[in-house]
């Protein structure tokens, strides 16, 4: 009942913002098109392409927004256009019942909040579609943030992938790109994130390991993990005190050296990835801050540990050896190496793919660090 109720839900959202109209309606099968037949009653109005898939995810909720937030990040996959509007979804999910909180904080803790907690803000200082976070104090001084897992989230969660599969194949059978795009092998590879984000233990246990992993650094630092207040869908960290990376206003007007700024995020990430093979997959801006206590020497800090990725000994020795590559503008080896290694198939053409390479990262490079 709750499958059925939910597809009608998508269907009206997706009638009303005129997502029939991505799809070549002339190829569909006449159930489909007949069940289709009354978006002609909506227009799609001045909206674009993007800002109608956009409001849709919006409307359709947190699943669909943090799908969003995903495909806006593959701009290999997607229109420019559409990754552009897509990277405007923000979790802003209302919270959920402040008592429920309290409730599942003190059931998995099995201690009262107050016994935990010198203080305790009931009303959550962020919200987001797996959990929400609230602030709160510990009696020994030390300011938390506490993150609790939305409830039956899983269920959700499960239900709603089930029809993200069936929405995939219909668009990979009868969008004009549907077969380029790969949309069920992008859900499948949604579904196994999100699903790994509703352990929050696996969670500590990642953002322990980056901690560890540049203990010392000038560059990157992680928030401790409280274990003796952490479960699977209670999280207890150190409370960090930021600037969101995105503020350039505050950045600037703090007189943040960026030149040092930005040479850091790329010596982060060859870090993470080349040293440790054990990076953050989820560096969105709202995942990202930045320490200004020494203006010269700004420092990121990473939260959100949530997605971790690695590489295999065969995938690191290629990423190094395409990077050198790129670095001195030798873009048939480029090419090359995409083929020798599988990343592309190897019908591919040499002289194309270069020429498309070279297209690509010539304009980057005039542009500064």
């Amino acid at each position: 009942m709750f499958g059925l109720r939910r597809l009608s839900t998508i269907m009206r959202v997706t009638l009303h913002y005129r997502l029939d109209l991505l799809l070549d309606t002339d190829t569909l099968p006449l159930h489909i098109r007949l069940l289709i037949l009354p978006a002609r009653l909506f227009s799609a109005g001045n909206h674009s392409r993007g800002e109608r898939i956009r409001l849709a995810l919006e409307e359709l909720g947190p699943i669909f927004i943090k799908f969003g937030q995903m495909l806006s990040t593959r701009p290999d996959l997607i229109p420019a256009d559409v990754a552009e509007q897509l990277s405007e979804l923000q979790d802003n999910v209302p919270p959920f019942d402040e008592a429920l909180a309290a409730t599942i904080i003190e059931t998995a803790l099995q201690q009262k909040i107050s016994s935990v907690f010198k203080s305790f803000s009931a009303t959550p200082m962020a919200s987001a579609s797996v959990a929400q976070v609230h602030a709160a104090v510990l009696h020994d001084g030390s300011e938390v943030v506490v993150k609790v897992l939305r409830p039956g989230i899983e269920k959700t969660i499960r239900q709603d992938i089930k029809l993200l599969f069936s929405l995939a194949r219909l668009v990979q059978r009868y969008a004009p790109d549907g077969r380029r795009l790969r949309p069920v092998e992008v859900v499948d590879d949604y579904q196994h994130t999100i699903l790994d984000e509703l352990d929050l233990q696996r969670e500590a246990a990642n953002a322990a390991q980056l901690k560890r992993n540049f203990d010392g650094s000038e560059m990157l630092y992680v928030p401790a993990v409280y274990w003796d207040y952490t479960r699977i869908n209670v999280f207890v960290m150190e409370r960090i005190h930021g600037i969101a990376v995105t503020n350039i206003a505050a950045l600037n007007a703090a007189k943040t050296n960026m030149q040092v700024l930005a040479e850091r995020g790329v010596e982060i990430f060859f870090t993470q990835v080349l040293r440790d093979s054990f990076f953050h997959a989820d560096m969105h801006p709202g995942n990202i801050f930045v320490d200004i206590n020494d203006p010269e020497k700004p420092r990121y800090i990473a939260v959100d540990c949530a997605i971790i990725g690695s590489l295999s000994d065969h995938d690191q020795y290629y990423l190094a050896r395409n990077l050198l590559a790129i670095f001195q503008r030798d873009y048939r080896l480029v090419a090359q190496l995409h083929i020798e290694c599988g990343w592309v198939p190897e019908t591919t053409r040499v002289s194309d793919f270069e020429a498309a390479i070279r297209t690509v990262c010539e304009p980057v490079f005039q542009k500064p660090i």
